[in-house]
């Protein structure tokens, strides 16, 4: 009945930030960090792995202090993000996924 769950995006703070940039075109560091209440150096690491999966491209204006990073989700992860989620929906209500019969 687990099939259909993305281990990247499972981890709660991930979900967190996809359901975010799953309602907005793109979305910045800061934005994120403050809406997540999580560290910058914890913020980076999450967003590390969903860039490295493909779920989300950052795009960097500037460099330092004055620098800025927004990000936006692929479609991709916008795919992966909503199969995530009907697999949640689907244990929720102990239903079986499109992916098989419950085990």
């Amino acid at each position: 009945m687990i099939d259909g769950l993305d281990p990247i995006i499972h981890v709660p703070k991930r979900l967190a930030a996809m359901a975010v940039l799953a309602n907005a075109p793109s979305v910045s560091f800061r934005f994120l960090k403050d809406h997540l209440q999580i560290s910058e150096s914890d913020l980076s690491k999450q967003m590390s792995a969903l860039e490295a999966a493909g779920y989300v491209s950052p795009t960097k204006v500037g460099r330092g202090r004055g620098g800025s990073t927004t990000y936006r989700m692929t479609h991709a992860g916008q795919k992966a993000y909503d199969q995530h989620c009907a697999a949640l929906l689907a244990l929720i209500r102990g239903t079986p996924t499109s992916a098989g019969d419950p085990e």
